[in-house]
């Protein structure tokens, strides 16, 4: 059939795509509609075709699937933020662990995957494994670790500011691919403490006339809000990004004291075993007057407080500053770090490079077990942080390089002859750069452990090692990112 945009059609939706579209065919057509969900049977309008794929916008669930829950969330279809409000928390998990095990075979020919439960039997099976599934290079799959509650996780929101039609100074999320802002104050997957926080500065922008920044005319000051909650500690961040100087901002010690004595005013919750007493340590300014869709600038103002908070991942501490990267599910992150601990099997030997290390987080985490640990990052900042944490825990046999690891690794090892018993990887969403898996493979560590967020380069990687001689052995995802497509995966590898 020949599809013509605004053409209604009916289809079944059989499976989802990574950013949360619904996916149906129609006499072999693909079609992408979003805000559908798996198992539903829905009406919906052509948008846009290409020759064997199209996409349309939902009009009317005729039949909803099993798995379709009511969002949360108000906004949930307009803001980009969250593709899987409208499907069962259970199913996401399960689509997640397909995702991962789909783009092993597909991407990392990775064929004889074996699901097993946490005891490491057959899932479904109440024997051991069959002689079958311990032969021929089998990967074991292990169930994905998801959330008993998969709301508030959120440690860290980037709130951009604007102008409502009506004239109204309103913050928010971007909706999805636009830079619209929804309006929205207190998003479920983030702390309850960010509304009061931008109700606060709001009524500081409106008090001292200070307007929000203008994309299109480059104008304005205050162009995003980065709140940020240590979860074992209660310490919250504040960093307004600023189209100026720090001196624009009128009455700074005003919004200053307000932000600081916030949470002092009021009774605020309980505190419990997972979140200590909210209150504000750090104010600072961001510098960010590029036209840019980046949203900090590299200067950081400090207005209040030591500039950096602190919060723990297990029993090591943190130092995290408003350029830090720290992931941003804490809960999450300590079962990750422990998997990827375990994955790395330390008997307190061991030479241990984490590759793309940040600030240090898995690499003070490995240092408890290691004979020694090296830290490569790329961010000079991250290299600070990561060092001051390191003396924060009284940790010394961790080392940081700032540099590419595609750069440091090979130059540490061939000039200096450094070694490593175990590799450790957390790259960005692209992968491992391939001069980094070549040096991997150069230097021959006994096992390697690679912690991804995507399950496509992934694979690519693994496919790269495993035609060099390592095998995978252990695969796990971890849910760091509910009621979104994304998920990390974890998997072990030996020679």
């Amino acid at each position: 059939m020949d599809w013509k945009k605004n053409d209604v059609f009916q289809v079944k939706i059989e499976d989802m795509s990574d950013t949360g579209e619904g996916i149906g065919k129609t006499n072999g057509f693909i079609w992408f509609i979003k805000d559908a969900v798996i198992g539903d049977m829905v009406e919906a309008k052509v948008m846009k075709t290409k020759k064997s794929y199209g996409f349309a916008r939902l009009l009317h669930v005729l039949a909803p699937s099993p798995y379709r829950t009511d969002p949360r969330c108000l906004v949930a279809r307009q803001c980009g933020g969250c593709q899987f409000q409208a499907m069962d928390y259970r199913q996401q998990l399960e689509f997640k662990e397909n995702k991962i095990c789909n783009n092993l075979r597909r991407i990392g020919g990775l064929e004889n995957l074996v699901m097993v439960d946490e005891n490491g039997e057959l899932r479904g099976s109440s024997g051991s494994l069959c002689k079958e599934s311990t032969e021929g290079g089998a990967v074991f799959v292990y169930p994905i670790i998801g959330m008993d509650e998969p709301w508030r996780y959120r440690n860290k929101a980037q709130f951009p500011f604007g102008m409502s039609k009506d004239g109204r100074i309103i913050t928010g999320f971007y909706a999805g691919r636009t830079h619209a802002i929804i309006e929205s104050e207190d998003c479920f997957l983030g702390v309850e403490e960010n509304r009061l926080i931008l109700e606060c500065i709001r009524a500081y922008m409106e008090e001292y006339k200070i307007r929000p920044y203008n994309e299109e005319s480059h104008s304005g000051l205050i162009r995003h809000v980065l709140i940020r909650k240590g979860f074992r500690t209660g310490e919250m961040m504040v960093c307004m990004v600023i189209n100026g100087e720090a001196r624009q901002l009128k009455g700074a010690e005003v919004l200053v004291e307000r932000l600081r004595t916030l949470f002092e005013e009021r009774e605020y919750g309980v505190q419990t075993e997972r979140a200590a007493f909210p209150h504000i340590t750090s104010i600072s300014c961001s510098i960010n007057r590029e036209k840019t869709n980046v949203i900090m600038g590299k200067d950081i103002v400090n207005l209040y407080g030591p500039g950096y908070i602190i919060d723990w991942i297990g029993n090591v501490q943190y130092r995290i500053s408003p350029l830090s990267f720290y992931q941003v599910n804490p809960v999450q992150t300590e079962k990750l770090y422990r998997t990827a601990l375990d994955y790395a099997g330390l008997t307190g030997n061991e030479t241990v490079w984490d590759l793309y290390c940040g600030i240090g987080t898995i690499s003070l985490f490995l240092a408890q077990r290691a004979k020694r640990v090296y830290g490569v990052e790329i961010v000079p900042q991250a290299i600070d942080d990561a060092r001051a944490n390191g003396a924060l825990n009284g940790i010394e046999n961790v080392e940081f390089f700032v540099g590419k690891a595609e750069e440091v690794l090979p130059e540490q090892y061939e000039k200096n002859q450094v070694y490593a018993d175990v590799i450790v990887v957390d790259p960005p969403r692209k992968g491992c750069d391939e001069k980094c898996l070549e040096t991997i493979v150069k230097m021959a560590p006994k096992r390697v452990v690679y912690v991804s967020c995507d399950s496509a380069t992934l694979a690519r990687d693994l496919k790269y090692l495993g035609e060099r001689g390592y095998e995978v052995r252990k695969v796990r995802g971890c849910d760091m990112f509910p009621m979104s497509g994304h998920v990390e995966t974890v998997c072990l590898l030996s020679n």
